[in-house]
């Protein structure tokens, strides 16, 4: 079967970089707002998710439900408050895309960039549509309703082509419990990591973070960024978490707790122990699905166990 129009067209949008200009300038300009704590509020770290999918569903939902109301004469009153209820969720809702928008890879900005635009537009003619009920305009306030309604679910389309096929708000460290095989896995002599630094290293192609501490504690996560797999073994290490290098995600080297956005999910953290002198790791699961520890003498809670010959 051959590619769908409709595809060709939203991967050539990938492709141009013709308003990468514009795109960097309102990425500065997001970047610059003074949320503070606000801005994982807006990127939905409390959720465990990007809020941004969530809130549109009153704009999209009042807007639709405005546009059914509108095929029944004498319901423009309702419909027109239906439009009202859609404007004012649109603001609070574009705000948290925008934070969301600038954290993003730059082919993932540009159909996003288009998603804007596209939601933009659907604002103006809604607005235009509540501008012409209130004056008393009702055939011209259907109209630019079902012109915003268009516009709506083209930028949807553009939305869920940036969710799915670009996976902007997926987690990017879900399927490391379905890779890694159970069991300890020895990845390295205590030598090979020197303190404080992160190291790099592989278990059933999953790559994971190693940081031994100057006390001897060796912690182990996941080494791609759940944002967008970012290579944390490249980020600083500082105050017992680890910073992303990409877009400066900071998550707890003790448990993999994502401590700051724009990662809206922990990472897959691992228990750890010393054999011999060597480092071993297993992931870490919860305590319906604890793997059985086959030494059977690791300490727990803290996920750190140091212990055996030469340690």
């Amino acid at each position: 079967m051959r590619q769908s129009r409709v595809l060709r067209l939203l991967d050539r949008l990938e492709r141009e970089p013709r308003a990468d200009a514009v795109i960097e300038a309102v990425r500065k300009g997001v970047r610059a707002l003074p949320l503070g704590d606000g801005r994982d509020l807006l990127h939905g770290r409390w959720l465990g998710h990007p809020v941004h999918p969530l809130m549109v569903q009153v704009p999209i939902g009042s807007w639709l439900s405005a546009a059914v109301l509108d095929l029944y004469p004498g319901r423009s009153r309702e419909a027109g408050l239906l439009v009202g209820v859609g404007l004012a969720a649109a603001a609070p809702a574009a705000l948290a895309g925008w934070v969301d928008w600038a954290e993003l890879h730059r082919r993932q900005q540009r159909v996003g960039l288009a998603h804007a635009v596209m939601n933009v537009t659907a604002v103006g003619l809604y607005t235009a549509s509540l501008t012409s009920r209130v004056k008393g305009r009702g055939a011209a306030g259907r109209v630019y309703g079902f012109l915003g309604l268009t516009a709506v679910a083209a930028g949807g389309m553009l939305g869920g082509h940036l969710a799915y096929r670009q996976a902007s708000g997926a987690n990017h460290a879900e399927e490391v419990p379905y890779v890694v095989t159970q069991g300890w896995h020895r990845i390295g002599a205590v030598a090979e990591f020197p303190a404080d630094q992160p190291v790099r290293r592989s278990v059933d192609d999953v790559s994971v973070l190693v940081v031994r501490e100057t006390g001897g504690a060796v912690h182990a996560l996941a080494e791609r960024c759940s944002h967008l797999a970012g290579p944390l073994s490249e980020g600083t290490v500082s105050d017992g978490c680890v910073q992303c290098p990409w877009h400066g995600s900071v998550f707890r080297l003790s448990d993999g707790w994502n401590v700051r956005g724009p990662a809206t999910a922990p990472q897959p953290a691992f228990d750890t122990r010393i054999i011999d002198g060597h480092v071993e790791i297993r992931l870490r699961q919860g305590p319906d699905g604890q793997a059985p520890d086959e030494a059977g003498a690791e300490q727990q809670g803290t996920g750190t166990g140091v212990h055996g010959h030469g340690s």
